[in-house]
């Protein structure tokens, strides 16, 4: 017989971000089951640093780096997501059902970050191997300086994006007011359609393949061009 396991739910209205987080960090162990946080009202640095394969539900909007340096978790918030969602992220799935401010994603190695709505600035910054799919459009400089991993816009895409990008790659559904330097758009081949099904599949959103751009770098920046005079 399949064992039904209850959910423990944490009110934080009445329970300190300090006791949950402690509970979080040195309660966990196989049989926990699914934790519910209530009342967020915009509470910064939930569910930080966890590193068990547990679920964990945020019933409300948060503040800055919820679910940063996630490992195996998967965390949902069912709200809006401050400064830094899911930054340094290891592994596991972190998904907002809202927005998510700025930096959204920043320097995560690893894992899934599915955003719902629109993404601001910089989503992706820094970016080391992490998926990003974000259903809406996302703000200017989003994936500078991104290393590896992959990005999946379904709506546009403000100034610079893919600024200095290296070896990441970003696939757009909608508009580009501009690209970054060293980045520049390339033909969709099979693999990228399959790519790009997969994390759309992955994040439950409907958006054909086919309707996407893949943008890549250029690899003018790898090395130090003395002749460019700062030119790209």
């Amino acid at each position: 017989m399949e064992r039904v396991i209850s959910k423990v739910t944490f009110d934080l209205a009445q329970t300190s971000l300090r006791q949950v987080n402690h509970f979080l960090h040195r309660e966990l162990n196989s049989e926990t089951p699914k934790i519910t946080l209530l009342n967020p009202d915009g509470a910064h640095n939930l569910a930080v640093g966890l590193d068990a394969t547990i679920d964990v539900e945020i019933m409300g909007h948060t503040g800055y780096y919820t679910a940063s340096m996630n490992k195996q978790a998967t965390i949902t918030i069912f709200g809006n997501a401050g400064t830094g969602v899911a930054e340094n992220m290891m592994s596991g799935r972190v998904h907002v059902k809202g927005f998510a401010s700025v930096s959204a994603g920043a320097s995560a190695h690893g894992g899934l970050l599915v955003i719902d709505g629109d993404a601001s600035l910089r989503c992706g910054i820094s970016l080391k191997g992490a998926d990003i799919v974000v259903g809406g459009s996302v703000g200017s400089f989003s994936a500078f300086m991104a290393q590896a991993g992959r990005i999946v816009i379904c709506g546009n895409a403000g100034d610079a994006l893919g600024d200095s990008l290296y070896e990441a790659v970003i696939y757009i559904r909608g508009q580009i007011k501009s690209l970054g330097a060293d980045a520049q758009i390339e033909p969709m081949m099979e693999a990228d359609y399959q790519t790009v099904g997969e994390l759309l599949a992955q994040a439950g959103l409907s958006y054909q393949p086919q309707d996407f751009k893949r943008v890549a770098s250029a690899r003018q920046l790898y090395h130090w061009n003395a002749d460019a005079d700062q030119e790209y």
